[in-house]
Order: C-alpha cells, then structure tokens, then sequence
C-alpha cells in the first residue's frame, strides 16, 4: 500500500526529531520537489517517458515542443509508413544548413529556446517542405508528490525518496555531519539501483536507450587466471 503523504512528512519529523513548527509542511514539500527533480535528472525512469505527435508546417523550421517536456530523447519524421529519426546537431550547423535556403524532409534537430512567450521550441534542417508528422520522445516534468496526488515515485521508491528528503532536511537544519552523510549515502546508492532497474527493463537495441545519466561503477575485471 501506498505511503499517504501526511505519514511521509510525519516520517521525515520523526527522523529528524524536529517539529513542524520548524520543518513546516511548506518547507518539507520543497525538499520533496528537489529530490524529485534531481532523480528525473539522473535517471529517466518509465514513468517519464512520453511522446507527442505534431505536424510541420511547410516553409517553417521551428517545432513547440510540449509543455511539460524537460528532455528531448529523440525526434522522428513519420511520412506514411516511414519512420526516421533525425540526428541531433547544434544551433550553428542548423543556422549553416538551413541559410542555403534548403528545403526537404528534416534529417537534424537542435534545441533552440524556452521563453514564456514562446514555450520550448527545436529547430529542424533542412527546413520542412511538406506537413509531415513529426514524433517528440521525451522525459516529462516529474509529478508531484502533494496530499491530492500520489507519484510513482511515493509508491514505488519510497525509501529513495525517504532518503533524498531526510539529506535535505540535515542540510538544512545544519545536523550532525554523519547523519547527513548516512542519509545522503544511502540516496545516491538507491538511485545506482534504480538506474540498473530501469536499464534492465529495456531491450537491448533501443534507440537512445535509457541509460542512466549518472555513472553507474562497474568492478575492474579480473584479469589474473
């Protein structure tokens, strides 16, 4: 069964023996969002995977991305049954490519910008020249864990999440150094684990497979016989 949030927060005071007069509910739910934020940013676990489908507009090379995506993992031109993934390049060389005034179906992809104005946008080379579909795989914004919604996260790694909160709230308080180096210690082991979970839940040849983005240490091997 799923931790109720209200338990989470009484967890997180009875580890640290502090009070919600000074670790109010407030400061205990940000300490939540920047271990959700940092895990999302090491690993991109199943839960945050999503695609989204739009249609270019021919003679347009920018492509809205959507509102929730933090991460791009690729990008594809779909046109009938074809399927092609474009390679990533930076903003230079779509700059270069598309001054020729080129025209075509997009074979590159570069981030470009995220205002509030415009929201996030990618640029594609050469420019589209006919209104194909275009497929955004990406990581999405990680839920939050809050009294009205219930994460993976909480109901899957808790003790993860435990741990990453606890780290945050030794710093915090300023505690005793090896309490925070325990609780930190066992965060950052757990993410390692969730890492290997995850990669071992894929299949082998996926593009741009979901390999963690933080180093994951492996054994020297052996080499004495």
């Amino acid at each position: 069964m799923a931790i109720t949030h209200s338990s989470f927060l009484t967890q997180v005071r009875n580890y640290t023996e502090v009070s919600s007069n000074v670790l109010t509910d407030a400061i205990i739910q940000e300490f939540i969002r920047n271990v959700e934020l940092d895990i999302a940013g090491k690993v991109d676990y199943d839960d945050l995977r999503k695609y989204a489908t739009s249609t270019f507009t021919a003679g347009n090379r920018y492509v809205s991305l959507p509102s929730d995506a933090i991460l791009i993992r690729s990008v594809q031109v779909i046109s009938g049954s074809t399927r092609v993934f474009l390679e990533k390049r930076d903003t230079s060389f779509i700059s270069e490519f598309n001054g020729t005034d080129a025209q075509g179906t997009p074979k590159y992809w570069a981030n470009w910008e995220d205002n509030v104005q415009t929201g996030a946008i990618i640029l594609v080379a050469p420019t589209p020249a006919a209104a194909d579909t275009v497929q955004i795989n990406y990581i999405k914004d990680p839920p939050n864990f809050t009294s009205t919604n219930n994460t993976f996260l909480a109901t899957h790694q808790e003790s993860m999440l435990l741990h990453g909160v606890l780290s945050e709230a030794f710093r915090f308080l300023k505690g005793p150094d090896n309490l925070y180096n325990l609780y930190n210690s066992k965060y950052n082991e757990e993410i390692q684990n969730f890492a290997l979970q995850q990669m071992g839940r894929r299949r082998r040849g996926e593009f741009d497979d979901g390999v963690p983005r933080i180093k994951v240490p492996s054994p020297t091997p052996n080499t004495t016989y």
